[in-house]
Parts: C-alpha cells; sequence; structure tokens
C-alpha cells in the first residue's frame, strides 16, 4: 500500500497546475490519467495478491483434506482386500 500512497503524491504535484488553469477538462483529465491510474493501480495489485494467497491457502487446506480421505480410503481397501483374501483362503481349505 505504501506504492499507493507514493503515487498518490507523485500525482498530487501535478494537482495545482491542473487547477491554475480554471478549465475543467483539465481537471477531469488529471484525474482520469494521473491520480486514478497511478493509485488504483497500486491498490488494484495489492487487492490480487491478497486474493492470491486466500486462494493458496484454501488449495492448500483443500488438499491436505484430499489427502487424508486417500489414505482413509487406502487403508480401507487394505483391510477388505485382507479380508477378501482370508475368506477366499477359507473357501479354498473347504473344497
Amino acid at each position: 500500500m505504501w506504492a499507493a500512497l507514493a503515487f498518490a503524491g507523485i500525482a498530487l504535484v501535478a494537482l495545482p497546475s491542473a487547477l491554475s488553469t480554471g478549465s475543467l477538462v483539465v481537471l477531469v483529465a488529471w484525474l482520469s490519467s494521473q491520480f486514478l491510474q497511478l493509485v488504483l493501480l497500486a491498490v488494484i495489485l495489492v487487492g490480487q495478491r491478497v486474493n492470491e494467497e486466500r486462494h493458496e491457502l484454501r488449495d492448500l487446506e483443500t488438499h491436505d483434506v484430499v489427502m487424508a480421505s486417500h489414505y482413509e480410503l487406502t487403508q480401507a481397501h487394505k483391510a477388505h482386500a485382507e479380508k477378501l483374501a482370508r475368506i477366499i483362503e477359507l473357501l479354498n481349505e473347504d473344497e
């Protein structure tokens, strides 16, 4: 956010000359081309970074949940495979 403040300061340097012309067109041009573009660019970049960090955290949490579920399912599969092998073994003994 310090960049937004620095850009606001830079943009404000040109404000007195825009005001001294007395022209609304010049003032609107200064507002749109100097102030808004410089300041909003920095604010948008910070917002995007914060949003990316939030998404990355959510993705990591989702990954952890999926990996835990995978581990549980793998363990259940192993247990069922062992039981099935034992059942087949017992059926083969009876023959």
